[in-house]
């Protein structure tokens, strides 16, 4: 979830009113005009006497956001990792099923300071599951028979695929007595969905 303030936007020039919306990689302003800066197109980013002000090769914009200014600019130049967005934290044991990107696997050592492993046991915490096709969702139903309190399954699959759908995903989590918690754009291409067991039954 992000953050969101009612504010004033100058954008080449011209003033609008609206709110604008700190998300994980983009930027964005609804009102009497609309703005979507993505984190990937930011040339140059300062705050200074409550504005934060964006430069891009579209243009340049000065969001009025009184204390808010600085720590936005700060979450902007220093966007959280992918494991962090996932709750990934040091010390965790972490679990793999799929084939992830080597950068991911890196991440997750780097962060934990162990080689996420191929099978679930009593610690793991997190487990993470590459779903090419609505078929690898066939076993989140014994996936789930093995996580055990907190434990979260996170079911990563690609945007925008006939193949393989939101609620597709959805509803293998539900099938298997999970309940889902939150959603984390994964990449430019995947998305993560996040199940845990209902707090009830742990």
């Amino acid at each position: 979830m992000g953050q969101e303030k009612l504010c004033s936007l100058v954008w080449e020039g011209q003033p609008h009113q609206g709110k604008a919306l700190l998300e994980s990689n983009e930027l964005i302003f609804r009102g009497d005009f609309r703005l979507k800066i993505l984190f990937s197109e930011i040339q140059d980013i300062s705050a200074a006497d409550g504005n934060l002000l964006v430069r891009t090769p579209r243009g340049s914009a000065v969001f009025t956001l009184g204390e808010l200014a600085e720590k936005w600019r700060h979450r902007i130049s220093n966007p959280k990792t992918v494991v962090e967005k996932l709750g990934v934290k040091p010390a965790e044991q972490t679990v793999v099923l799929g084939k992830f990107e080597p950068n991911f696997l890196n991440d997750l050592k780097k962060t934990t300071g162990k080689t996420p492993q191929s099978k679930i046991s009593s610690g793991t915490g997190f487990i993470f599951l590459l779903a090419d096709s609505a078929k690898a969702l066939a076993s989140v139903k014994a996936i789930a028979a093995k996580m055990q309190g907190a434990a979260a399954l996170w079911i990563v699959y690609a945007k925008g695929q006939k193949g393989i759908t939101e609620g597709d995903v959805r509803n293998a989590g539900l099938k298997a007595k999970l309940v889902d918690v939150k959603v984390v754009s994964f990449s430019p291409t995947h998305t993560a969905l996040k199940f845990v067991i209902p707090k009830a039954r742990r």
